[in-house]
């Protein structure tokens, strides 16, 4: 009997001392390897010029409009060449994206976005900045996708949802860092100098890309022997990816319909001041740093979808009040931008997440150049349908209807409450059929 109570308490030992070895297995498989870390910073580093190129449009919207006698459906359409340029780029490239080297795709790619920012800083009326906007978002437009499939090529999806919390720092540190800069020396240089500033930065990261990061090839191993046009359409017609297409081009929608014109807003209906801007604007990218981080953590802790459901929720109720505010202080300014931020950015790393774990390895460059070209599109043809809607008289006056464009974007997101849900119902069933 002793005996007997001997041996199962060594078989319990011996069963302990195996689940904690599974765990510490499990917990080492998570870590970042130091080759990870530096990938995270590259690509992060990538994303935060990319993410600035685009992003300082809408801080000096106001200033732009002002210099070259814009009105907001003018405006609206240099925000809108950007995005369909990038996303007729991504769909033209979509089909090629699984044929070479992610590196080399992304160098190629980068240099001329770097041209094309170049440009932009060059540019001298309208037209010109118009097609300047053309060549960036046909380079510009594919450098995410490309990101993105190299994360997902690198990184298991346990570890995503981190990795993706900090790539998105970019837009937190553009904000904190890129805007704020950008606004200062535009407002002692004109608006033309931020570009030259992005040209000079971007072609440090891009220097940097070329000596640090390995050749991204294990997709090329996977025998594909379908042509480019035969790929993208392969990818196309499935059923799960097409879900996945449809989410991104909600979010990007409801995002990119009220983004051109919030320093109009914040000045013209605020009335924060063009010395106030920057502060805005810096508060709410700080606030970003802080909070993507535990986001992500977050969103590999909990289910996805409900941390989406949740942000997308709380971004309605911040909208509806936000774009219906007048003259308020500018505390009151700040706390807003940064409940705003808070849910756009909690929605996006749960669900691009969920969305990078549809494809298979062989279709993840094509899968993610159409799904990032979707989005440019569809934030292209949103920035212009904002311009539409929104009136100002002339340059001094407060902007009208902003607050019909809140509506429609909070419509919009209860809609992609719904796709993101069909998103994740996929994925657990895949997952589950893995398991069996």
């Amino acid at each position: 009997m002793q005996d007997f109570s001997a041996k199962n308490l060594i078989n319990k030992m011996e069963e302990t001392i195996s689940l904690e070895k599974q765990k510490k297995a499990k917990s080492e498989k998570i870590k970042f390897t130091p080759y990870q870390v530096s990938v995270i910073v590259l690509l992060a580093l990538t994303q935060f010029s990319v993410v600035l190129d685009f992003m300082v449009m809408s801080p000096l919207g106001d200033m732009l409009m002002k210099s070259m006698s814009l009105s907001p459906t003018q405006f609206g359409l240099v925000v809108s060449a950007y995005g369909i340029s990038a996303g007729a780029s991504g769909l033209l490239t979509a089909g090629f994206a699984d044929k070479f080297d992610r590196k080399k795709l992304l160098q190629f790619f980068y240099v001329g976005f770097i041209l094309g920012t170049l440009f932009c800083g060059l540019a001298t009326n309208y037209p010109m900045l118009i097609a300047a906007r053309i060549v960036t978002g046909i380079f510009g437009g594919v450098i995410g996708s490309i990101s993105m499939a190299i994360v997902a090529d690198i990184f298991p999806l346990q570890q995503r949802g981190r990795v993706m919390g900090f790539m998105q720092m970019g837009f937190g540190a553009s904000q904190v860092l890129g805007i704020p800069i950008s606004l200062y020396i535009a407002n002692a240089w004109d608006w033309e100098a931020p570009f030259l500033m992005i040209v000079g930065f971007a072609t440090i990261i891009l220097m940097a890309i070329t000596f640090k990061l390995k050749p991204v090839i294990q997709h090329l191993d996977m025998k594909n022997d379908r042509n480019a046009l035969h790929h993208l359409w392969h990818t196309i017609k499935q059923p799960h990816y097409r879900a996945g297409f449809l989410a991104t081009a909600l979010l990007s929608l409801g995002g990119f319909m009220m983004m051109p014109w919030g320093s109009a807003f914040a000045i013209n209906n605020l009335h924060v001041s063009q010395d106030q801007l920057p502060l805005l604007f810096m508060v709410g990218g700080v606030s970003t740093l802080f909070i993507m981080p535990m986001v992500g953590k977050l969103s590999d802790k909990m289910d996805k979808y409900n941390l989406f459901a949740i942000a997308s929720l709380w971004l309605i109720a911040v909208v509806l009040v936000y774009t219906n505010l007048s003259v308020v202080p500018l505390w009151v300014v700040m706390i807003f931008n940064v409940l705003m931020m808070i849910g756009i950015m909690s929605r996006m790393i749960p669900s691009m997440a969920l969305v990078t774990a549809l494809p298979e390895m062989y279709d993840r460059g094509a899968f993610m150049s159409i799904n990032s070209s979707l989005q440019q599109i569809a934030g292209g043809l949103a920035a212009g349908v904002g311009g539409l809607i929104v009136v100002q008289k002339d340059k001094l006056s407060p902007l009208e209807h902003y607050n019909t464009v809140g509506v429609v974007v909070c419509v919009l997101s209860i809609i992609g409450i719904y796709s993101v849900y069909r998103v994740s119902k996929i994925i657990k069933n895949k997952l589950a059929t893995k398991a069996n």
